[in-house]
């Protein structure tokens, strides 16, 4: 059987970042009243959390294993927290949209509330810590890990930052994500995967096969 190399499913990972950074666009161009709100702007919102999950999983196994404990947990801690925006985004654009305010204000006091909460801090910390891990390799680019990890102070704090504020984090993480995407489709073909990866079968198991 026959796998997708190395190099292509970097490659795939890197276009998730690039496609991320499309969403994120279209999510800050819509807050901001450049486009309008319609029913394909508020299902599309979700894709930038799940494409930019498969972008951090790419650099991750691409060098992120380098980064040793911190750069596991800061993966995980990272995809968690994307994971748990999908739902906040799915809950935000294609239920809140349709509320009233009032009953908006009673489904935040409840544990609703509390998930979103623990949604964005969780999405913060996550952030930071997994652009630290990847700047602690030497071998991705900071300064769009650091503009990524900017953008996601103003988002996890949306509830409590001006409208501009939240904008530009949007622009800030579209800006990271597109930025890392290229960046790290352009090095797909020269990154060297060390042996017992997911990538690589191991001896005893090509002979099994």
């Amino acid at each position: 059987m026959s796998y997708p190399s190395p190099a292509t499913l970097y490659r795939a990972a890197a276009v998730a970042g690039v496609g991320s950074a499309v969403v994120l666009l279209i999510n800050a161009a819509k807050r901001a009243e450049v486009i309008p709100t319609t029913p394909l702007t508020q299902l599309v919102a979700p894709l930038a959390q799940i494409l930019a999950l498969a972008l951090i999983t790419g650099l991750y196994l691409a060098f992120g294993r380098r980064a040793g404990r911190f750069g596991l947990v800061a993966y995980l801690l990272n995809a968690f927290a994307l994971v748990t925006l999908v739902g906040v985004e799915f809950v935000i654009n294609l239920v809140f949209a349709e509320l009233p305010t009032s009953t908006i204000e009673a489904l935040r006091d409840g544990p609703l509330g509390i998930a979103l909460t623990v949604a964005s801090i969780s999405f913060l910390i996550g952030t930071i810590a997994f652009a630290v891990a990847m700047i602690r390799t030497r071998e991705v680019p900071a300064m769009p890990l650091a503009i990524y990890a900017m953008g996601a102070v103003p988002v996890s704090f949306r509830a409590f930052v001006p409208e501009v504020a939240l904008d530009l984090g949007l622009l800030a993480l579209a800006v990271g994500a597109g930025w890392l995407g290229a960046w790290f489709y352009q090095r797909a073909a020269a990154i060297t995967t060390p042996a017992n990866t997911p990538f690589t079968l191991t001896p005893s198991a090509s002979h099994a096969a």
